[in-house]
């Protein structure tokens, strides 16, 4: 009781367990006969103090004295600590409140019902036959490794003038496609330009609409080959020797945010670059090079742990003995990441590959570039190249008669792989989602389990792509419809 006789009690437990019982207390602008005790949950305090008045039939009741400005005061405040508190609560509950997405799951072939709560999958439920009854099939989302950009929005060419909502617009477009977490890629370029669109990147990728959908990023090159063909697409003016005081200073506009580098490990300063890199848990890759399997095996030995999209950023012609494909396939410590498009590889490639490197060792990717998205005609590059987008899809750079990375988002290639290779949804989606997350250290995603983060993907298997109906990030619907 305070010094005006008013009486306040505070259940915090309630607060926790029960909406709008944060703390009860009796109003004392409702009469209540004189003498009475009030209480709360069969909790008493001794009667209010105010005005006594009679009212017809001798009963005498008390009232609040609101003439009595503290009084009133510390009466509404209270009223506000209630509200504000009550709201508070409301918001934790929303926060907590679980929802249900059913599917078929992708490797038992099971219906079931996914569980999520805070952003997470917290149980796995099983439906009987007639609750899964044309259910679309659901599975972690997709993870790319190479994404030079999208839909217009390019991470690293030419004159870029890259800004947070360009990253937003990109990855919402690629939602659609069923890709919950990318590695935005800056190819071979200026140290300026690379240095500026990291620090943009490094910004973008901690906004909340994003919902985490940006783990970090993949530099590819520009410590590559010089050489035609095993540069690929990559601009020759740009390709350097490893400088690891430089690429210190590009890790730093990153905010330490490079997970990955592609390099060429037969360049000068290439073994020490690697054994640094690995000491510090970024990822190395090797690609768009020419090395000899000494080269090769040495890398993996320092550490090097997978191959960008090999049978990519190869010379068309090279010796049928002494080449860097075979070395690679060979090193059984080093995976492989592919572009299942239809058009990097041949069907016969893929099936070797595979074979050799299996499900385990295999990653797709689709190393879609700012041309994907398009319209198909003739667009020209930063540097005034002719850039040539077929009816087709495929994406290709005339005046090397190379490829220019891909048109075709990886949810194409988890069919196509399946289709060439025979294998399962499950082997498909392991190397389109869970191989990825396990190379990067992603630990909170690419599987369907509880306690991992609810990036998930509803969809329809097509004759050449999976047909995404919903995505879903941290358990909100970012794409589709609920189902």
């Amino acid at each position: 009781m305070d010094s005006n006789g008013v009486y306040y009690k505070f259940h915090f437990l309630d607060l926790i367990v029960e909406f709008g019982s944060a703390f009860s207390f009796e109003d004392p602008t409702q009469p209540r006969l004189a003498g009475e005790a009030g209480s709360s949950k069969g909790r008493s305090f001794p009667p209010l103090e105010g005005l006594r008045e009679v009212k017809p039939g001798g009963s005498e009741i008390v009232v609040y004295p609101l003439n009595k400005p503290n009084l009133f005061m510390k009466y509404a405040y209270v009223h506000f600590a209630f509200l504000a508190l009550s709201i508070l609560n409301l918001n934790m509950s929303l926060n907590a409140q679980e929802i249900t997405i059913q599917g078929i799951h992708y490797a038992t072939h099971e219906a079931v019902s996914v569980v999520v709560e805070n952003g997470k999958i917290s149980k796995i439920l099983p439906l009987s036959k007639k609750e899964g009854q044309n259910l679309p099939w659901i599975a972690p989302g997709l993870i790319d490794n190479q994404v030079n950009g999208y839909n217009g929005v390019s991470f690293a060419f030419g004159g870029s003038d890259l800004s947070e909502q360009d990253v937003i617009k990109a990855s919402r477009a690629m939602w659609k496609n069923g890709v919950t977490t990318y590695l935005p890629t800056l190819t071979t370029n200026d140290n300026a330009l690379l240095t500026k669109n990291l620090k943009i990147l490094a910004k973008a990728k901690n906004r909340p609409e994003l919902y985490g959908a940006i783990p970090g990023f993949h530099l590819e090159g520009p410590y590559i080959s010089p050489i035609d063909g095993f540069r690929g697409a990559h601009p020759k003016q740009h390709v350097r020797k490893v400088d690891w005081e430089e690429f210190m200073g590009l890790y730093r506009a990153s905010d330490k945010n490079i997970l990955t580098v592609t390099l060429a490990p037969e360049i000068a300063g290439a073994m020490d670059f690697i054994q640094k890199c690995s000491t510090m848990g970024i990822v190395i890759a090797l690609g768009h090079h020419n090395a000899s399997k000494a080269q090769i095996d040495s890398a993996a030995r320092l550490g090097a742990k997978i191959c960008t999209h090999l049978g990519n950023g190869c010379a068309n012609m090279i010796n049928r003995h002494e080449n860097p494909l075979w070395p690679q396939l060979a090193n059984e410590g080093l995976a492989v990441s592919i572009i299942c498009d239809g058009f990097h590889l041949r069907e016969e490639e893929i099936q070797v590959f595979y074979a050799v490197k299996k499900s385990d060792k295999t990653i797709l990717t689709s190393d879609i570039t700012s041309f994907a998205g398009l319209p198909p005609g003739q667009y020209l590059n930063e540097d005034g190249h002719t850039i040539e987008l077929l009816e087709s899809g495929l994406l290709r750079y005339p005046e090397q008669n190379v490829l220019y990375g891909s048109a075709t988002p990886i949810n194409r290639g988890v069919v196509h792989i399946m289709n060439v290779t025979g294998c399962s949804l499950a082997e498909a989606i392991k190397m389109g989602s869970s191989n990825p997350a396990q190379l990067y250290k992603l630990n909170d995603r690419g599987a369907l389990k509880p306690g991992k983060r609810a990036d998930l993907i509803l969809f329809r298997l097509g004759k050449d792509r999976l047909e995404i109906l919903s995505t879903y990030l941290k358990g909100n619907l970012v794409y589709g419809a609920k189902i």
